[in-house]
């Protein structure tokens, strides 16, 4: 009997990230509901999937269009990939709906225009931010901050590692299964605090990949897998 993987909803998922998330577990097999604060916006970016997974002989796919709210409700697992922007609202609008359940928090606290400079909130990090205000009965796992959302829309496999930080061990794992289905290393990084090293290291690879043309990821060395 196969095992029963979880519904994973992508809120605020029809950027670039979100949607790159999304045609990878779609691909590994995931009932996948891309989350929006537009409705429309969630349908068009659910019919773009069904069509490129068609086009890449992926055969039937499980997508859903909600809003937010009514993804994090249907999910088991919910994703955000939000603006910072955002960050706070969204959290805010689907509190309720995640209790209980893991959310793994993708945002980075870019501050335009100097996206290339380290600037963390007082707080620490995001994901910090989204624990404090989501509570204890949602377990947030930060994970996917060093990946290019253009390496995870191509389809292809990823030299790339995932730093996968949250205070429930138990939900990292969850996680990281997920960062492998998609095609990369999931590693357990520690806490939620720990998450603000691994958010201020994107603004470090947005320097690297405008100073050398290229989109630049993380890779751990000297480990034996």
């Amino acid at each position: 009997m196969s095992e029963i993987k979880p519904v994973v909803a992508i809120l605020g998922g029809t950027g670039g990230l979100g949607t790159g998330l999304a045609r990878r577990w779609a691909e590994a097999g995931y009932q996948i509901i891309i989350g929006s604060r537009s409705q429309d916006k969630a349908e068009e970016a659910a019919a773009d999937l069904r069509t490129l997974m068609q086009a890449r002989g992926a055969g039937q796919v499980q997508v859903l269009a909600m809003d937010n709210v009514a993804a994090a409700k249907a999910a088991d697992i919910a994703a955000l990939t939000v603006p910072f922007a955002h960050h706070a609202s969204t959290l805010l609008s689907v509190k309720e709906a995640l209790q209980g359940k893991i959310l793994i928090d993708v945002t980075v606290p870019l501050v335009p225009p100097k996206v290339a400079r380290v600037q963390l909130p007082a707080e620490g990090s995001a994901g910090q931010i989204a624990q404090n205000l989501l509570g204890e009965g949602v377990n947030v796992v930060s994970a996917f901050q060093n990946v290019a959302a253009v390496h995870l829309q191509d389809g292809q496999g990823l030299e790339c590692d995932v730093l996968v930080c949250g205070d429930n061990k138990e939900a990292r794992a969850a996680v990281i299964e997920l960062v492998e289905a998609a095609g990369l290393r999931g590693f357990h990084a520690g806490s939620i605090a720990n998450a603000a090293a691994v958010e201020a290291m994107t603004s470090l690879l947005i320097f690297i990949n405008k100073q050398y043309k290229c989109h630049a990821g993380i890779k751990l060395t000297g480990l034996d897998r």
